[in-house]
């Protein structure tokens, strides 16, 4: 089914796992194999070259492919069962030497490998794309003031700069995080039938590290085939990155609502209309983000669940793997692509951000005033105070100043010019100038050694 994948998938990133993508991944393993182990004596040069020349995956028949790894259990044994075939029409005695040494997990996870390389370098690209617009925006709005909502309730003054920031900031360390699983996970699969490499004798070794090599991957001290933590981090690092994405969505989402009108989405012709109502302008991105964070985490459990792999190779487990990482690989460069078009464009209401301030008629200046209040009372009895004027200015319909004003002990503490700086949403916004400032440096300096 491919009706979605404009909606929900990225062309960056399905291109590299298409069909075609996928065996040709596993052909390159192959035509590596054989170069490394022509370069270690192992077979004869000229066998190596009649191999390499055969391993194009347009040569593949890919439906009888298919059909033979039904009842095969992998791709790997009808792909080389195909390309030694080829081989052979051409040169029977270099077909002896097609996958030599080699099974058909060492085919299939370093042909992910060699897939995952691109696309995460791909899905790097989106975040540091995402990233510079989200520290536009953070500098641009560092002292715009917007509502802080808490528990979906207005809570106190905050500036959008801020949010920005806490968006950067964690798309900063979704960042850091994949940079890692990269060093650790992108690795070249080479073991033979058990992981001893015991077929090619005293030059297993050799072969590994020249095949390594000619793959420009980084050879592992040990073949991996039933452990799959490479695997799990990868798509574990994917499903915290994809959450972040989440988590950016739903805010943009809560603040896009009518009500609230302070964010919006890129407009478009066609885009996020309703087939019935004119006046709509759904947040599309916001969606498509929210339900690859819906999506995304019962994937990477699978993965995690596939992992108590046995002995030297897994029977069902490595199996589990083979679309589901894929499909997580696919979700989150789907959402990390849309959302980054919408944050780049997205659109700002910073008037109505201000007159949001004033929708609680002040209240949500109530802890400023508790806190001036505090040091002459004490802070339970500020508290007691200012929770009464707050219940008052709600029945009653006033301001919560206006209140306050008209309280003798308070007027006594608190003089007008105090309580009008207290109900300036600039002047109780602690430390969120100094934050922002934090992660921008920080954005900085990463961009700064890339």
């Amino acid at each position: 089914m491919s009706l979605f994948d404009p909606l929900f998938r990225w062309d960056a990133l399905q291109e590299l796992f298409a069909d075609r993508a996928r065996l040709q991944a596993m052909l390159d393993f192959e035509a590596a194999l054989a170069r490394a182990e022509a370069a270690t004596g192992v077979i004869p040069a000229r066998a190596a070259e009649a191999i390499v020349a055969k391993c194009r995956v347009d040569r593949i028949e890919i439906e009888a492919l298919a059909a033979d790894a039904a009842r095969a259990g992998n791709l790997a044994i009808p792909l080389v069962a195909q390309l030694t075939g080829l081989v052979a029409r051409d040169d029977p005695e270099a077909a002896r030497f097609v996958h030599w040494g080699a099974t058909s997990q060492d085919a299939i996870d370093t042909g992910l490998v060699l897939q995952l390389r691109p696309a995460l370098e791909r899905i790097d690209g989106e975040l540091r794309r995402l990233a510079d617009a989200l520290a536009r925006l953070a500098a641009e709005h560092r002292a715009t003031p917007m509502v802080a909502r808490t528990w979906m309730q207005q809570a106190l003054p905050t500036t959008f700069g801020l949010k920005a920031a806490g968006w950067l900031d964690a798309v900063t360390r979704a960042r850091e995080r994949l940079g890692e699983v990269r060093r650790r996970a992108l690795v070249l699969q080479f073991g033979g039938a058990v992981g001893t490499l015991a077929a090619l004798g005293s030059r297993g070794s050799d072969v590994a590290a020249a095949l390594a090599s000619e793959l420009q991957l980084r050879l592992p001290d040990v073949p991996w085939h039933a452990h799959r933590d490479r695997i799990a981090e990868i798509g574990g690092a994917l499903g915290l990155g994809t959450g972040t994405l989440g988590k950016i969505a739903r805010d943009v989402a809560l603040c896009a609502q009518t009500e609230i009108g302070e964010l919006a989405e890129p407009e478009a012709e066609g885009r996020g209309g309703s087939s019935t109502l004119p006046h709509k302008r759904n947040p599309v991105a916001s969606a498509i983000v929210l339900s690859a964070a819906a999506r995304v985490p019962g994937l990477v459990a699978t993965l995690l669940g596939a992992m108590d792999q046995e002995h030297e190779r897994g029977l069902g487990g490595w199996q589990a793997e083979w679309e589901t990482l894929p499909e997580i690989v696919g979700l989150t460069g789907g959402a990390l692509h849309h959302l980054t078009n919408a944050i780049v464009g997205l659109r700002l209401d910073t008037a109505r951000m201000r007159a949001n301030l004033e929708a609680t008629q002040g209240a949500i200046f109530a802890e400023a005033v508790q806190m001036a209040l505090g040091s002459a009372l004490g802070r339970a009895q500020a508290h007691e105070r200012i929770a009464s004027a707050c219940r008052a200015a709600r029945t009653e319909g006033r301001q919560l100043r206006e209140v306050l004003a008209a309280d003798e002990t308070i007027a006594r503490l608190l003089s007008p010019e105090e309580l009008d700086r207290l109900f300036d949403p600039a002047a109780y916004l602690g430390e969120a100038g100094r934050f922002v400032e934090r992660v921008l440096a920080a954005h900085a300096a990463v961009r700064a050694r890339e």
